[in-house]
């Protein structure tokens, strides 16, 4: 059993205030997964940058000459913005590969989170509320994000084990439920390049969706993939770079709802994750529907 919960703000004079709206959405779901939790959050950056969020455990003695060291090795001048145990790295677009590639022998240490113009990922092992306020998820704003507090079922509790999952820039994923073929899928799409860190199966169904992107399908004909490839139990909530998305399976046996205003699309394992947003008296609530595809886009 997880938690997750998402928003999508059609509303741009709610950006500000997409870290708070997120942060008190996940923590109404604590009771769901004490394990671990994490946050996305889309949120702006400068035309032709791109960003690497990264973790390490070690902290200053890391970060400290981070953002020279990976400058030097890319040969282009690299930010860092140091967020407890994790750093956001503001480098070249056209960058964004090589530094990862490059971080390996520059931070051997060091895991990335995430990837892409607009999107951080913050996640640790931790309850919602103390996680949140580690990363100061509050005083984020963004158009749209997802979050999720976990509770381990198939695989270790640890950092890398928290969702949300990015498997490509701009592109994650959290998930309530558990894919029953996640390891023959993994072999064949790492056979097909894509990178997977993990034995968690939530990673292989970000993964899935990136691999169907990749091949030129859209964020909806890529859920609409999954509910041919995947076998299993899930509630797939997905951001990109400008959209939302979720699926559930054909059973839908994982709960589920969601709103609309003219302001915001929410999403939560649980009605009460909803109950704090402004104007959720005035909206259209309803559970989505097995096995249908529900998308939207800036």
């Amino acid at each position: 059993m997880c938690g997750i919960v998402g928003l999508f703000l059609k509303d741009k004079a709610l950006e500000p205030q997409l870290g708070a709206l997120l942060t008190d959405m996940l923590i109404t779901m604590t009771d769901r997964g004490p394990d671990s939790a994490g946050i996305a959050i889309y949120g702006n950056t400068a035309e032709g940058r791109s960003k690497l969020t990264v973790q390490s455990d070690e902290g200053d003695a890391v970060f400290g000459d981070l953002a020279e060291k990976l400058g030097a090795a890319i040969g282009a001048g690299v930010g860092l913005t140091r967020k407890d145990s994790h750093a956001v790295l503001d480098l070249p677009a056209d960058k964004l590969s090589e530094a990862r590639a490059a971080l390996a022998t520059v931070a051997p240490g060091v895991r990335v989170m995430s990837s892409g113009e607009t999107l951080e990922i913050y996640k640790e092992v931790g309850l919602p509320r103390d996680v949140a306020a580690r990363f100061e998820v509050s005083k984020m704003q963004g158009s749209h994000g997802i979050g999720h507090t976990r509770m381990a079922t198939e695989s270790a509790v640890t950092t890398m084990g928290a969702h949300p999952f990015n498997t490509g820039p701009d592109q994650c994923l959290v998930h309530n439920g558990s894919l029953s073929n996640h390891n023959a899928l993994r072999r064949k799409l790492r056979r097909d390049g894509v990178h997977i860190e993990t034995q968690n199966d939530t990673e292989v169904g970000a993964a899935y969706l990136t691999w169907k992107m990749q091949q030129g399908a859209t964020l909806g004909e890529a859920l609409e993939g999954a509910l041919k490839d995947l076998d299993g139990f899930f509630t797939f909530v997905v951001g990109t770079e400008d959209g939302f998305g979720v699926v559930r399976d054909p059973i839908a046996c994982k709960p589920a709802v969601m709103a609309e205003t003219d302001q915001y699309v929410a999403f939560g394992s649980e009605y009460r994750a909803l109950v704090n947003l402004p104007g959720i008296e005035d909206a259209r609530v309803w559970e989505p529907e097995p096995a249908t595809v529900y998308f939207w886009k800036h």
